[in-house]
């Protein structure tokens, strides 16, 4: 969905309580929206939560976040049920599992509270169709990952010339984010760049030490290694330390995906040649405005999606461009 299309349900929302909702109606109900992210230590999700605040806050909405310190679906279902416990009107939540959190956001649904997923979704990630187990969300706010795989895998072409080994530093299956993104890098150096060979995946279990020595183990047995898409921060960081470690800076190159502080010193340093930067606070934003219109009644689309930006180290100081630099 375009930005004009999401900046009309935000005005549509703003102005509630002149087309038919009194202040004093609002003031009345106080939804509450729960935002679960993928995990609270990720410079992504800090941000999500700064975006989800300040929508929670021009809407005078009590908004919890609560989440796990690490990217394990044992460890967010518990966060799910005592979420559920408390009754908010709404949960926003990052699954950490296409499958497993399918069963208990049901249970949140069955209990008359909105689901909406941010950034990843259950199932196919297609809501309210009537097919799948997980169709049962409200929306699915997100970027869109097949086209950031796809900038990707045109960005690491680009800077090998066309031709080489490269392989994906992707984080754990049955991550839809990272899925995607790993699918639309293939997609696109499968119809585009016949001279690249796509080496086998290698998953880091979101640790960047463990990203870092699988560099250097594809290095020790593709020594004309070319380059390397990290799919999430952490695959990216362990990538580029990898390379470091081998002194190949500069001649192996790193595409990252996602914007931590981290990642644009390693622009500047020229470990990493470019970074495609999500919208994280955008999609915290849209996801509190899309509950609360939900719950206040307001038709809501299936899918919301948010945008891009493409760093490098010539454009990474420009004020329109790092804004885009996560918190920490």
């Amino acid at each position: 969905m375009r930005r004009r299309t999401l900046l009309k349900i935000a005005a549509s929302v703003a102005v509630m309580a002149g087309i038919g909702i009194s202040g004093q109606a609002i003031a009345a109900e106080k939804p509450t929206i729960a935002l679960i992210p993928g995990l609270t230590t990720d410079a992504f999700y800090i941000t999500m939560h700064k975006g989800a605040q300040k929508a929670a806050d021009a809407l005078g909405v009590k908004l919890i976040y609560q989440g796990a310190p690490d990217w394990n679906a044992a460890l967010q279902v518990p966060v799910l049920d005592a979420i559920i416990a408390r009754k908010p009107d709404a949960i926003l939540i990052a699954p950490n599992d296409t499958n497993q959190l399918v069963a208990p956001l049901k249970n949140a649904a069955d209990a008359g509270i909105a689901v909406i997923t941010v950034d990843t979704f259950i199932d196919d990630g297609k809501y309210q169709d009537g097919a799948g187990k997980g169709d049962f969300p409200i929306t699915y706010v997100a970027s869109d990952n097949v086209l950031g795989g796809r900038m990707a895998a045109r960005a690491l072409a680009a800077s090998i010339g066309g031709k080489g080994k490269v392989y994906v530093s992707n984080t754990k299956p049955n991550i839809s984010t990272t899925d995607q993104r790993e699918e639309g890098f293939k997609l696109e150096m499968a119809e585009n760049y016949p001279g690249i060979e796509i080496l086998k995946t290698q998953f880091n279990d979101d640790s960047a030490v463990k990203a870092a020595a699988q560099l250097q183990a594809v290095f020790a047995r593709t020594s004309d290694l070319a380059g390397v898409f990290g799919a999430n921060l952490f695959s990216a960081m362990g990538a580029a330390d990898g390379v470091k470690a081998v002194g190949k800076s500069g001649k192996i190159r790193v595409v990252a995906f996602d914007a931590p502080t981290r990642i644009v010193d390693d622009l500047k340093s020229g470990l990493i040649d470019l970074a495609i930067a999500q919208h994280p606070a955008e999609i915290g934003y849209f996801g509190v405005m899309a509950a609360y219109a939900h719950v206040t009644g307001q038709s809501v689309p299936v899918a919301i999606g948010t945008g891009f930006t493409v760093m490098d180290k010539n454009n990474v100081d420009d004020p329109a461009i790092s804004q885009y630099i996560y918190s920490d």
